[in-house]
């Protein structure tokens, strides 16, 4: 294999993705897989990640189902603890375990807003804490956290979410502060506006459709494959000395006013 070609291989490596049931979750757990990895698929609904697993494990790849509560930092950490002493090393985690909520901040309920808090970034925290006690140990690890182009910019509606990827953003600079020494790359992906579940309300409003053509430089929705390459680098040789960085994957939108 071409040096080149080596910097993407992941060949070897174990890939533990949160959310990955559907969605930017599925295609990256995809994506990795197709780059050489085994994947961890997780979600709590255990029928849906079953599913799921299937259609990547009938496309040819090794993969296993490690259903958790990503919210819940206990039953992650026996998770990810059972999985590294019964089947092996996590050595790639991407953290995509999250959900939306649109209200105008003057009316957002209180439950709701610690609902996004957890959800979006107590499980960053949570699966990012317990795989990390692992990969120190071994003196190696790729973690990448799914921020979002909120993460830069805001919209009406969703300050609270907007607030979480900023969190997750900065979580993130923090863990490649703490963690590069052992060896560690924590980086994120902040995808613009992908046609994906989470934003299903969005793609069926024409009106938010012309907005987002005529505000993206590229013109478009982004396709969930298009998050793949950034995944990849971040997760293989490539990106060994990337640390604490928030790629962007979102057709310019954030470059343009």
């Amino acid at each position: 294999m071409a040096a080149q070609q080596q910097l993407f291989d992941l060949t070897g490596k174990c890939a533990l993705i949160t959310g990955s049931s559907q969605g930017i979750g599925f295609a990256l757990a995809r994506g990795l897989m197709q780059a050489g990895a085994s994947v961890v698929m997780n979600g709590r609904d255990t029928a849906k990640l079953a599913t799921a697993a299937q259609v990547l494990r009938d496309e040819g790849g090794t993969v296993h189902e490690l259903p958790f509560d990503a919210t819940d930092h206990a039953a992650v950490r026996a998770a990810v603890d059972g999985f590294e002493a019964g089947t092996g090393p996590i050595d790639i985690l991407v953290n995509n375990a999250g959900m939306q909520h649109r209200t105008p901040l003057e009316d957002f309920p209180a439950d709701a807003f610690e609902q996004l808090m957890r959800t979006n970034v107590s499980t960053v925290f949570n699966v990012g804490q317990a795989v990390a006690r692992h990969m120190i140990g071994r003196g190696a690890g790729k973690i990448i956290n799914i921020a979002s182009v909120q993460t830069a910019l805001a919209r009406p509606g969703i300050a609270p979410y907007t607030a979480t990827k900023g969190a997750v953003a900065n979580l993130t600079k923090g863990m490649a502060t703490d963690w590069a020494r052992h060896g560690l790359q924590c980086n994120a992906i902040a995808p613009g506006y992908f046609d994906t579940p989470l934003n299903a309300a969005l793609a069926a409003d024409p009106e938010f459709n012309a907005w987002l053509e005529k505000r993206t430089p590229a013109g478009r929705w982004g396709r969930v494959e298009e998050l793949v390459g950034a995944c990849v680098f971040l997760g293989g040789p490539a990106s060994s000395f990337v640390n604490g960085h928030t790629l962007y994957v979102d057709g310019g939108i954030t470059a343009s006013l």
